[in-house]
């Protein structure tokens, strides 16, 4: 792939053409070039000659790709040991807050993800055409080499350049073979959303290492099975699991965007009862719509984008509601279910119908009846649940079992297609559900099974330390928080403290917030309320000038909030709901005035467990690091005694998890 439309060593672009550069550049986009952008065009290649002429060492590229982003750097120059990003505002005076994080966006995007990049000293500029003369200075260099925004007027670059490579040192950057690095991206799932929405392809927006093999394994084996079902005129269910962050939703999306060049009538649905991950899916594509990208022109953006976001990513509740008369047939033949193990048992679901929906005689658990609306098909069908081990987080939520018994029950001419664990000695199904599944035919295929996390792509140990840190194993964490050392974790007794390490590692388009349980109702007194609604739209999609954005550190979104979804830095608040004793961790709930335990239950799956599973989800939302805030308590409140914090404390310390620096 060619990184950008039109390179050159200095020598070369200084003696080109203005005419001949501007060719390569109107004839590589795929859209018309306006006048507005011819007229960019002139003014940036008109300086860059300017620069090449003084700078006979380096090499410059224009119109850089920036894949994950859907973007294009302006200029990216290779000089000496250094690596410079420049974006140029062309009739600017002064220098926006969204340009600036723009051009840093760039270069923290290639430091990340761009493998020739990871080790090189990156400095992102912006140039307002129009600006005065700015005073020439340094900013600072981060811990990763990626120096802070400079903004400059066009005079001011060419002194601060020399500067630069004057204090600079290290080799000398190969243009040719830096420029032919692996881009790698690991997308946010809102940012993986919109690629796949825009017609991209999983392997174009996913890492080309163990997780995107893995995930491109999964894709594989689903749609051998979609194939077979196709030819045999057959009915299938595949279970697709993984560690926390593997990218079952993504793998999901991807699953739901893909045609069968043959058939493009068969459209796949993504359903999903995660309300917050549907509503801020369906807002981000909408609000990508309306920003109207220049992407590419692929036949499967216009064939998707021909469906309404709320068509292509629906809530599986409106999915049931649309066949609860039974001469209804559904019109895709492979429907995924994201979540599947947060569906809802047969008591949840009745008690639902009858209550909301004026359905006293519904007498079906979620799955059977999500299953038998798909087996009115006259032909072949497969559905996919995608399920996230260990993260069952409230009542009714049934788990694999549920699913597995609406088979047994009803449709025995089901094949099933699920991951060998699951079938394993000791896994989520009972000895008794695992002989039935053998003399049906069930069909083990490792490739169901994602085991590499993709949501950190700085570390792909978190979810087995967030494990070892839940259980009562304090060795085996620290062990794995020695192997995160690109993946910063610490913890804090100062709320104000965790809000500033968020804010001062949060840089550019990333994203930081705060977590809590939604039982954590003691942090109230530290000014968190986990009662009070948040707007997941406005707070995972909206700037930092909003207040309701998770950026702005005011609101703690729950569990329920965040399930699926994911920061890029985030700040979790510990409250006694999941507290330390010497015998080990213990479960509570606060009612009224009280805390109450609560006991583990005999089989399935209990209240205890809920509470476990959401930490594990808040404790796994991160992308790139996380503090952890442990409220000091209060002697005079009986509901908040220090020394049960403390105990907490305690342990995260003994997992080898370090205070802040600045602490």
């Amino acid at each position: 792939m060619k990184r950008a439309w039109f390179d050159a060593p200095a020598e070369m672009l200084a003696n080109a053409t203005p005419q001949l550069i501007l060719g390569y550049l109107t004839e590589a986009t795929q859209f018309p070039a306006e006048l507005a952008q011819i007229s960019a065009w002139q003014f940036t290649i008109t300086h860059l000659k300017q620069l090449a002429a003084a700078l006979p060492d380096a090499h410059f590229f224009m119109e850089f790709a920036i894949p994950r982003m859907g973007r294009r750097a302006d200029a990216v120059i290779v000089a000496g040991p250094l690596i410079l990003v420049l974006e140029y505002k062309v009739g600017e005076r002064a220098f926006a807050r969204h340009a600036i994080e723009q051009a840093h966006g760039y270069a923290l995007d290639l430091k990340n993800f761009h493998v020739t990049s990871h080790d090189k000293a990156i400095i992102p500029i912006l140039i307002a055409s129009e600006a005065p003369p700015q005073q020439l200075g340094f900013g600072f260099w981060a811990e990763d080499r990626v120096h802070s925004p400079l903004c400059l007027s066009p005079d001011a670059v060419l002194p601060t350049l020399r500067r630069l490579l004057a204090s600079g040192d290290g080799p000398v950057i190969d243009a040719d073979a830096w420029a032919e690095g692996a881009y790698r991206p690991t997308p946010s799932i809102i940012e993986a959303a919109e690629a796949l929405y825009a017609g991209h392809d999983v392997t174009a927006i996913s890492r080309s290492e163990a997780g995107a093999e893995n995930l491109s394994r999964s894709a594989n084996a689903i749609a051998a099975v979609v194939a077979r079902m196709r030819t045999e005129d057959g009915k299938a269910i595949c279970f697709v699991t993984g560690v926390p962050g593997a990218g079952k939703t993504l793998a999901g999306l991807n699953l739901a965007c893909q045609r069968h060049p043959d058939h493009p009538e068969e459209h796949a649905v993504f359903l999903s009862g995660n309300c917050p991950l549907v509503q801020v899916l369906q807002e981000a594509l909408r609000r990508g719509g309306k920003r109207k990208r220049a992407l590419p022109d692929l036949p499967e953006a216009r064939i998707l984008q021909a469906r309404e976001p709320g068509a292509f990513i629906p809530n599986v509740h409106h999915f049931r509601d649309e066949y609860l008369a039974p001469d209804r047939v559904p019109t895709e033949h492979v429907v995924i279910f994201d979540e599947a193990q947060r569906a809802w048992d047969r008591a949840m679901t009745s008690d639902f119908m009858r209550r909301k929906k004026g359905q006293p005689a519904f007498d079906r658990s979620e799955p059977g009846f999500l299953l038998s609306v798909m087996d009115r098909r006259p032909d072949w069908c497969v559905v996919v649940c995608l399920i996230g081990e260990g993260q069952e987080i409230n009542r009714g939520e049934a788990g694999v079992a549920e699913w597995l018994n609406a088979l047994q029950a009803g449709l025995p001419h089901w094949q099933l297609f699920l991951p060998p664990h699951l079938m394993a000695e000791g896994g989520t199904i009972d000895g008794a559900m695992r002989w039935h599944l053998a003399h049906r035919g069930a069909v083990p295929d490792a490739g169901l099974h994602l085991a590499v996390s993709v949501r950190s792509f700085r570390a792909e140990g978190v979810s087995a330390f967030v494990a070892a840190l839940l259980a009562e194993d304090a060795g085996a964490a620290s062990a794995l928080i020695r192997g995160l050392d690109q993946f910063p974790v610490c913890y804090t007794r100062d709320l104000a403290a965790a809000r500033q390490w968020l804010r001062t590692q949060r840089r550019a388009g990333e994203r930081a917030g705060l977590l809590a349980s939604s039982n954590a109702l003691r942090l109230k007194p530290e000014g968190l309320h986990v009662k009070a609604p948040v707007d997941v739209c406005h707070w995972f999609l909206n700037g930092n000038d909003d207040v309701r954005s998770s950026n702005a550190l005011e609101d703690a979104a729950t569990e329920f909030d965040v399930q699926g979804l994911e920061l890029d830095w985030a700040g979790v608040a510990w409250d006694l709901n999941y507290r330390r004793t010497e015998n080990g961790w213990q479960t509570r709930q606060f009612r009224g005035t009280n805390w109450q335990q609560i006991g583990a239950t005999q089989s399935g799956i209990g209240r205890a467990e809920y509470v476990r599973n959401a930490y594990r989800v808040l404790l796994t939302r991160s992308r790139q690091g996380m503090v952890i805030y442990v409220p000091r308590g209060d002697a005079t409140d009986a509901t908040r005694p220090p020394a049960d914090y403390d105990a907490v404390a305690e342990w995260l310390s003994g997992c080898g998890i370090p205070a802040p620096p600045s602490a």
